[in-house]
């Protein structure tokens, strides 16, 4: 992720702030979509107050009015109304999903089976897509993908594959694996996880939450994650 802005917005985001407004770029959307759903996925976090709920849709609706009018050979209007309405969306899309996940807790029909469903991430909208043939990933296994829209570790663990987010559940940076010990490190606070996403040690005043799983399978030899759709 990048920009000063955008750090700053999940920063807060994470910490349970009120977001501090930025002019978001659409490459900015992915980031912020997922650190909504890290934020969400936080024990405790449960459904969004209804004033929040409220205020977003009414500046949604507001955005929405003055959004670029998509024609045949041109666009109408300017990247900073884009960039606002899709970040916009994106949170709204995130808020969606954080009260589909309480309606619908449960429901075998919810989400993919992996096996892990009350951890697991699952976008709304996404496809199976190979992150390692199954021959490259032996058990004890652990490779680093990047998806585009989403990026985590796949592991092999007693015959089975699983995968996990590769965001750092503090402030959402980006983890580094380290394969000596197996293990995934976050550089920005010295936090280190499990492959299967446990917190191991940390300097943090509070134990950060485990990664969150990501929906796996393996399928014609090949391992494949559930993400959303590549942008075009």
């Amino acid at each position: 992720m990048t920009g000063r802005g955008l750090l700053r917005y999940i920063e807060d985001l994470l910490r349970g702030n009120r977001p501090r407004p930025f002019r978001a770029e659409q490459t900015d959307v992915a980031e912020l979509r997922t650190a909504i759903e890290l934020r969400a996925a936080r024990p405790g976090s449960g459904v969004p107050r209804e004033e929040f709920v409220t205020q977003l849709r009414r500046r949604l609706a507001t955005e929405l009015a003055d959004t670029p009018t998509w024609g045949a050979t041109r666009i109408v209007g300017t990247r900073r109304q884009f960039g606002k309405g899709a970040a916009i969306a994106a949170a709204a899309a995130a808020v969606g999903a954080v009260v589909d996940h309480t309606l619908t807790a449960g429901r075998s029909d919810a989400r993919p089976e992996t096996g892990h469903a009350a951890d697991t991430l699952t976008p709304t909208t996404g496809d199976w897509r190979t992150v390692a043939a199954s021959e490259q990933l032996p058990d004890g296994a652990v490779r680093a993908f990047d998806l585009g829209t989403i990026a985590g570790f796949v592991h092999r663990t007693d015959g089975v594959a699983r995968a996990v987010s590769g965001s750092c559940t503090h402030q959402g940076c980006r983890l580094l694996l380290d394969t000596t010990t197996r293990r995934l490190d976050c550089p920005c606070h010295t936090t280190v996880f499990a492959v299967t996403g446990e917190p191991l040690t940390h300097q943090l005043p509070v134990t950060p939450p485990p990664l969150p799983q990501l929906a796996t399978r393996e399928a014609n030899g090949a391992v494949q994650v559930y993400a959303p759709p590549a942008s075009t």
